[in-house]
């Protein structure tokens, strides 16, 4: 397996893009399967769940081009109604596929999902909303089997704010015949720009933005193309990186009405934040890193993405910070391994306690999951001497070409190849 080394101590400076949203690529390739027809979708992250979705879609019938940055969808002929276990159980993700499948053909069958090594993420949720809308569920030797003769609209309230379950029921509803309220949607804008996306291809859902959509059932929808939003999970650790190492970063194609209280902690952590229309610039010269506290919450609240990222920024800082996931709350594989690097964390329950220290010392760690990846990666670009990131696959699932973005303002950082 891939691995990289790193060598720390060198302030960052420069500009780096920003990648289109895997979280919004995810769901948007999913909702192609509720109309038959050719897709556009620009500023498309090239990334190794980009490619695992785009595959699975392949498998369902469709046609699937990459070009750069670009995916050209196909799906006059995307008529099977099964995704197998070998694709789903690589990408939680894949079971977005649910919806669009049982929405637009009656009938589906999908693999239960599996996806990063920590904690609990069931698929409950996706399930009830299927059948409030009239759904027959049965679970077949590890897969959710839907059948409807037709969807009806129905009044569906989540008991709890859930970006996965929100798009999949959201893509059902649009085909649904009646009116469907759902009450508690998601907030983040990976959902928003789902419910957009629907309404341009012919979906009539109003109250985006909101926590209640109100979604009239439409016969049939078509075809759209569609641009991805920023990646505000990118964007975040490319901030905690300055942060890190110090120097100077602008962070272009970002979208910083996304980013609104990650930029508040940043300021808070001691880093002096500016931004425009569609760009960050980050700098960090000699003041000392400042204690924060985070709690993590579902969108606009602070993003349980950047939670590792920012508890590597706590490391050094002067003081003692406190970070609490209350959306996962046994999301912490990554203190053993940041705790090998010197940083000194204490847990109580699902709240960290990060006493600062003045410097990260290299070390071999090991990564565990995305976001967790990542965290060992600004630890790196910070650490003196070499640190070695294993198993990076993770990283390579959600940030695109993270060490070349990294190399080109200035980071001593390069992929070791190992065995498959």
């Amino acid at each position: 397996m891939d691995s990289f080394l790193l060598r720390g101590g060198t302030p960052l400076e420069g500009e780096i893009p920003i990648s289109g949203s895997k979280n919004a690529t995810l769901p948007l390739l999913a909702a192609v399967l509720l109309a038959p027809g050719f897709y556009r979708f620009t500023n498309v992250p090239q990334l190794k769940d980009v490619r695992t979705m785009s595959n699975l879609l392949r498998i369902l019938g469709a046609k699937v081009d990459e070009a750069e940055h670009e995916l050209h969808i196909d799906t006059s002929h995307a008529t099977h109604v099964e995704a197998p276990y070998e694709l789903v159980k690589t990408m939680r993700a894949s079971f977005y596929v649910l919806g669009p499948l049982l929405a637009r053909h009656g009938e589906a069958r999908v693999s239960l999902p599996g996806g990063c090594a920590w904690g609990p993420r069931p698929v409950d949720l996706h399930m009830k909303g299927m059948e409030a809308l009239g759904a027959k569920l049965d679970l077949d030797q590890g897969y959710v089997v839907a059948r409807a003769d037709y969807l009806k609209g129905a009044e569906f309230e989540f008991p709890i704010s859930s970006v996965g379950a929100s798009c999949n029921v959201i893509m059902a509803a649009v085909l649904a015949r009646g009116t469907s309220v759902l009450k508690n949607i998601a907030l983040e804008p990976e959902v928003t720009q789902l419910s957009i996306f629907l309404n341009r291809m012919g979906a009539k859902i109003s109250g985006i933005g909101t926590r209640t959509l109100t979604i009239q059932g439409v016969p049939d929808l078509k075809p759209a193309d569609a641009v991805m939003i920023p990646d505000r999970i990118e964007t975040g650790s490319y901030i905690c990186a300055v942060g890190m190492t110090s120097g100077k970063l602008r962070l272009t194609h970002a979208d910083p009405s996304h980013m609104q209280i990650v930029i508040e902690t940043a300021r808070a952590a001691g880093l002096n934040v500016q931004y425009g229309s569609d760009s960050i610039t980050v700098e960090r010269r000699n003041g000392a890193l400042k204690p924060f506290a985070i709690t993590t919450d579902p969108y606009p609240g602070f993003p349980t993405d950047l939670q590792a990222p920012f508890m590597a920024l706590a490391g050094l800082a002067g003081g003692e910070s406190r970070i609490t996931d209350t959306i996962y709350t046994d999301r912490f594989t990554h203190v053993a391994e940041l705790a090998r690097l010197g940083a000194n964390i204490r847990m109580e329950g699902n709240v960290a306690v990060i006493a600062g220290v003045k410097e990260f010392v290299g070390a071999p760690v090991m990564s565990t999951d995305l976001r967790a990846s990542v965290s060992l990666v600004l630890a790196g670009l910070a650490a003196r001497g070499e640190t070695e990131v294993k198993r990076i696959y993770h990283l390579d699932r959600g940030y695109e070409k993270l060490e070349v973005k990294l190399s080109r303002v200035g980071a001593d950082i390069r992929r070791v190849e190992g065995e498959a």
